[in-house]
C-alpha cells in the first residue's frame, strides 16, 4: 500500500496553498535543489566538459527514459528523453507516416491538443504529398478509422476535460484498418496506469513537467515499440541520434533502436531536477494511485454540486471515463480562477470557460480537496470573481 502522507512530505509545497494545478506544472521535490546544486558546482563547476564522461551526462536520457518507461509499461531500451514534446510529437509521427507512405490521413480529434494538431498540420505541409489532418469529435474517433487512416494521433487524456479515450481499444481499431497509432501521454504519465506494451501502441510521447514534476521546461520523452525501432526514420535527424556521434561524419546515419530519436544535446541541469521527481516515484503503486485519484475526485464532484449549482461539470461523470482531473464550466470562469487563486487555491484555466483542477494524489489531501471546494463556493456564492482586477488576462491562464 502507498503511503500518500510519505509522498507529500517528498515535496516542497508553499504553506497554506492548496495546489490543484500539477496537471500543469507539478511542484517542487525537496531533493531537486540540492541536486540541481550538485550538477551546476560539483558536475558542471568542478568536472567542465569531463562532466559528460564523469557525470554521466551523455547517459541520462536513456537511463531516465527507463525510469519513465516502467510507469509507462514500455521494456528497457525503449524510451529516451530529450527536446519538447512539440518536437517529440513530430518525430513519431514522421516516423509513424513514413511506415505507411500508401496512406495520407492523419486522424486526430477536435478536442486534441493545439500544438498536436499544429505539427501534424506544419509536417502535411511540409512534406507535400496530400497528406491531411482529420480531425473528429472525441466520442466519435472510432467511427472514422478506415483503410485511408496512414495514423491515428491521439491524447489519451483531453487537456480540457479530462476524458479519456480507450488507448487499447484504439490502437487495436486502428491496427485492424492497416494504421498505426501514435498517443501523447502528456495528461497520463504519473496520472493514471499506462501499458503501451499492452495496449499496442506502435508510438508514445509525453512531458515531465506535469504529474511527472519534473520542473518548468523538463524534456519529453519519446516511446518506439520495440518492432519499429530499428526501422523507425526519425526526420529530425540530430547529431546525437547519429550511430556514432564524434566521429563527426558528414552522413547521416541512424543510432540503434531509440537512441536514434535523440536529437540535440540534452538539458543536464533540468535533468538532474527530473531525476529527483522520479526517486518519488519508487514504491509508488500505480494502481493505488489511480484508486486515490477516483476517491479525490469524486469526493471534489460531490462537493462542488453542493456548494456550486451554477458549475456545470465538464469531465466525465463516470471516473473510468477520465484521467485525474475535473473540470467545470462557468461563463466567468477565468475572473473565478483569479478569485480563487487569490485566496489560496491554485487551479487554472482554459478558453472559452473551464476551470481546470488536477487531483495529484503524490501530495493532494483530503483536506485540500475540501478546502478548495469550500472556497470555490465562497467565490462563487458571494460573486468574489466579479472584481475589475481578476478580469484582466495574464500571459499565462
Amino acid at each position: 500500500m502507498t503511503d500518500f502522507t510519505a509522498t507529500r512530505a517528498l515535496f516542497d509545497l508553499p504553506g497554506g496553498i492548496v495546489y490543484l494545478d500539477g496537471n500543469s506544472l507539478g511542484p517542487l521535490p525537496r531533493a531537486a535543489a540540492a541536486r540541481v546544486a550538485q550538477a551546476v558546482t560539483q558536475e558542471w563547476g568542478e568536472m567542465l566538459i569531463t562532466g559528460w564522461n564523469k557525470a554521466g551526462w551523455m547517459a541520462q536520457p536513456a537511463r531516465l527514459g527507463d525510469r519513465i518507461g516502467a510507469l509507462i509499461g514500455a521494456p528497457e531500451g525503449t524510451v529516451v528523453l530529450g527536446d519538447t514534446l512539440s518536437i517529440k510529437v513530430y518525430q513519431a509521427l514522421a516516423a509513424a507516416l513514413a511506415l505507411r507512405p500508401e496512406r495520407r490521413v492523419i486522424l486526430s480529434d477536435t478536442g486534441n491538443f493545439p500544438t498536436d494538431l499544429y505539427m501534424a498540420e506544419g509536417l502535411a505541409r511540409l512534406m507535400a504529398q496530400g497528406h491531411v489532418v482529420k480531425t473528429a469529435p472525441p466520442e466519435d474517433v472510432a467511427d472514422h478509422i478506415d483503410d485511408t487512416v496512414a495514423v491515428l494521433m491521439l491524447t489519451e487524456v483531453d487537456y480540457r476535460t479530462g476524458r479519456r479515450h480507450d488507448l487499447p481499444a484504439l490502437t487495436a481499431q486502428a491496427h485492424d484498418a492497416g494504421a498505426l497509432a501514435v498517443w501523447d501521454l502528456a495528461h497520463s504519465a504519473g496520472a493514471l496506469p499506462v501499458d503501451v506494451t499492452g495496449g499496442a501502441a506502435d508510438f508514445a510521447v509525453g512531458c515531465t513537467y506535469k504529474f511527472l514534476n519534473g520542473g518548468p521546461g523538463a524534456p519529453a520523452f519519446i516511446y518506439v515499440a520495440p518492432k519499429h525501432a530499428d526501422v523507425a526514420d526519425p526526420a529530425l535527424q540530430g547529431w546525437l541520434g547519429h550511430a556514432a556521434p564524434f566521429a563527426f561524419d558528414s552522413d547521416y546515419r541512424a543510432g540503434r533502436g531509440i537512441e536514434r530519436m535523440r536529437v540535440g544535446t540534452p538539458p543536464v541541469i533540468q535533468m538532474a531536477a527530473l531525476e529527483t521527481a522520479l526517486d518519488v516515484w519508487d514504491g509508488v503503486d500505480m494502481a493505488a494511485l489511480r484508486a486515490r485519484s477516483v476517491e479525490l475526485s469524486e469526493l471534489f464532484i460531490a462537493e462542488v454540486a453542493a456548494r456550486c449549482p451554477d458549475l456545470a461539470l465538464a469531465s466525465p461523470r463516470d471516473p473510468a471515463q477520465r484521467g485525474s482531473q475535473v473540470s467545470f464550466r462557468f461563463e466567468q470562469g477565468y475572473a473565478a480562477m483569479q478569485a480563487l487563486i487569490a485566496r489560496g487555491v491554485i487551479g487554472d484555466f482554459r478558453a472559452p470557460d473551464i476551470m481546470r483542477f488536477g487531483i495529484t494524489p503524490l501530495y493532494t489531501s483530503e483536506a485540500d480537496i475540501l478546502r478548495a471546494a469550500e472556497v470555490l463556493g465562497d467565490v462563487l456564492d458571494g460573486r468574489l470573481w466579479d472584481d475589475p482586477a481578476y478580469l484582466v488576462r495574464a500571459a499565462v491562464t
